[in-house]
């Protein structure tokens, strides 16, 4: 049985890989051919689609009332996509952070990071009536978000055409000629791309971690810790792999968005919807890992006024080092 584990994780490992690829492209290329800026779709639907594995654990870690995995799993997620993702894409590529994102979106993660702290740490414990708060901050957040990005298409449009194409996003990042690059001119086809790309990569996402969860506990880890470690950094290869190949083909837009929107997506959504669920109890140690998070979204706060608001080496190098620094303390406390 541990062998065919093992099998399973490797098949889910190979899946998230070609699936994250296949992702990114249809995604970029939907935004250039819809005027939609790549940051927008790295926020909303790649981000979303990659944080499925999360919402999928949690909530079926709640169901079975495994709340540590759960409330572990959001928060763990959280400290990886920033200090482990954004720390490795922004070793291979400069990661610009935009201007919308400075104002908005990071603002909104830390005051998601700042209420699941305050919620917990409050009652002990994220009652169905805090899940209830976090979804409509949400609903209220992507409102305000989709009104942004219709306002930017609109004024788009109404630029000269010459205007337009000198203001038009980079490709998609796919092959010059050939089959492959007519068919990323369809629509349709880049569709087909997205779906398929997030089906591998939840479904790749879902089988690596059923089969590393199997293996810690076949280990003898504790619960709190897996949801830390296995199941957080399981559920986050999605978006580690995504932003790792969107910063490689240049689609930073995509990358950034990807990681902000997964963490906004994770506290309000696979947190809102777990704790309606069954309540996620609070402990000391989730208020210290909750604590680590919103540390981890203050730093890439910070760290995007640097560098003519870019996320160049050194972020990447001291995102890695809070990174082992904070597991260092897990495995040790």
């Amino acid at each position: 049985m541990l062998a065919v584990q093992i099998i399973f994780l490797i098949v889910g490992l190979v899946l998230l890989v070609k699936g994250a690829d296949w992702f990114v492209e249809g995604s970029a290329g939907i935004a250039e051919k819809c005027k939609i800026s790549p940051l927008v779709i790295g926020l909303t639907v790649v981000a979303f689609g990659t944080s499925m594995p999360e919402l999928a654990v949690s909530v079926t870690s709640a169901i079975e009332k495994s709340t540590d995995i759960a409330i572990g799993n959001v928060v763990g997620s959280n400290i990886a996509n920033i200090l482990l993702i954004l720390g490795v894409s922004a070793l291979l590529h400069n990661l610009p952070v935009q201007k919308e994102s400075l104002w908005l979106d990071l603002p909104v993660l830390l005051l998601a990071s700042v209420l699941l702290l305050g919620l917990g740490w409050w009652g002990r414990e994220v009652s169905w009536y805090d899940g209830l708060a976090l979804l409509l901050v949400f609903s209220a957040y992507m409102t305000i978000l989709l009104v942004q990005a219709g306002k930017k298409r609109k004024a788009m449009l109404l630029l000269p055409e010459e205007e337009r194409l000198s203001e038009k996003e980079p490709a998609a990042g796919g092959r010059q000629g050939g089959w492959m690059h007519q068919m990323e001119q369809k629509v349709w086809f880049l569709i087909v791309l997205v779906l398929v790309g997030l089906g591998m990569v939840v479904g790749g996402g879902t089988l690596l971690v059923d089969a590393a969860t199997y293996i810690a506990k076949y280990a003898g880890v504790t619960e709190r810790v897996i949801g830390l470690t296995v199941v957080a950094v399981g559920t986050s290869l999605p978006e580690l792999v995504t932003s790792v190949v969107a910063a490689v083909k240049g689609q930073t837009d995509i990358a950034v968005g990807n990681v902000i929107g997964s963490n906004i997506f994770n506290i309000f959504v696979v947190a809102g919807i777990s704790a309606l669920v069954y309540p996620l109890g609070f402990t000391a140690g989730n208020g210290i890992d909750a604590l680590v998070a919103l540390g981890a979204a203050v730093l890439l706060f910070v760290l995007s006024f640097f560098q003519k608001h870019q996320l160049g080496k050194p972020a990447g190098v001291l995102f890695l080092c809070g990174f082992v620094a904070y597991y260092v303390y897990l495995f040790l406390a």
